[in-house]
């Protein structure tokens, strides 16, 4: 009896021992500070779905979501290191790493293949082609990123940018002044077709042209991190980015439980209406010809490099980026777990 109790013993011995290495090397958490581009709106649902599905955690990581007031101030977030990975415009980004080089911040999961950037016109303004707009005024914020990129369609439709007239105005005031007749045309997030509708302007008295359709190589919105970040957090970069996929993967197979989502984050907000916005970005941003065949995150080197060319020259910037200035993809899983499941 005595030798089973001392087996026992040991048994138990060695049992607790592996408890208490397993608790000493349990880490805690690793918090990552997450800054959207703008409110909990349809586009924010990939990522409350990684939250709220536990991908995040299931990651190790303890991330708090936060809304924007813009890509500008989204870039400049994580540049001051307010904020570890910040979602915003990849142009945008650009600009401030040639003006900024001691703080320049780098994408590392491209999330928008193509960016919701368009002009918008109301028909009965005559306006029903792009190249149509020599001569009038078009609306939008100073720091409205397809306002400053019009000088690259403009260059791609063959008119000249200064014979156009702008008018600027808070980002609230876009769209009734375009309503209003108080200018010809307005750029901005395709998105704002939705707000015009709020206002009684159907879909038959719209015109919308977006920038893709006119040659322009752009890409849109990513994720993107400071080098200090990239440095001090590699395996947190990649679980976060793990997650992402996961949760854009819902997103994609259920946006109804999306805006449903949102809308928990924002009591205030139209789910309809978010709805609409969500399958608008599933459509015309992230699900395209070119994810469908590399998966969502990654890049195409040639055009990049083209987009680049279009940024400086639209922002008349003194110098002209790399790719790799530009995009990392060493955070980013294979390509098979990136596909999109549509």
């Amino acid at each position: 009896m005595s030798g089973f109790l001392q087996r026992l013993s040991l048994a138990l011995f060695a049992v607790l021992a592996l408890c208490s290495a397993s608790f000493a090397q349990a880490k805690p958490p690793v918090p990552i500070k997450f800054s959207l581009d703008w409110k909990f709106e349809g586009p924010a649902a990939g990522f409350l779905f990684a939250a709220e599905r536990g991908y995040f955690k299931s990651e190790g990581l303890d991330v708090t979501i936060d809304t924007g007031s813009g890509s500008t101030g989204a870039v400049t977030r994580a540049a001051s290191g307010a904020y570890d990975i910040a979602f915003a415009d990849v142009n945008s980004m650009i600009e401030f790493n040639v003006k900024n080089p001691d703080k320049a911040l780098q994408a590392i999961f491209m999330l928008y293949n193509r960016p919701p950037f368009a002009l918008i016109a109301l028909k009965k303004s005559g306006i029903n082609d792009p190249k149509q707009v020599v001569g009038r005024t078009l609306g939008a914020p100073i720091f409205d990123a397809p306002r400053k990129l019009f000088p690259a369609l403009a260059q791609a439709i063959g008119i000249d940018p200064s014979q156009v007239k702008w008018q600027t105005m808070d980002p609230p005031l876009r769209v009734p002044m375009l309503v209003r007749g108080d200018v010809d045309a307005i750029t901005g997030f395709d998105f704002l077709r939705l707000t015009l509708r709020e206002l009684g302007e159907t879909p038959d008295k719209i015109n919308v042209f977006h920038y893709y359709d006119y040659g322009l190589a752009l890409y849109g919105n990513a994720l993107m991190v400071s080098e200090k970040v990239s440095k001090e957090k590699p395996e947190a970069l990649k679980g976060f980015i793990r997650a992402v996929i996961k949760g854009w993967q819902d997103a994609i197979a259920d946006p109804k439980a999306g805006a449903a989502l949102v809308k928990k984050y924002d009591a205030l907000v139209n789910e309809q209406v978010e709805l609409d916005r969500l399958n608008m970005v599933l459509n015309n941003n992230i699900v395209t010809d070119e994810t469908k065949t590399n998966g969502i995150g990654g890049i195409d080197n040639a055009r990049m490099t083209k987009a680049i060319d279009q940024v400086t020259l639209a922002f008349a910037l003194p110098k002209k980026l790399t790719v790799k200035e530009v995009f990392n993809d060493a955070f980013l899983p294979p390509a098979a777990q990136r596909k999109i499941k549509r």
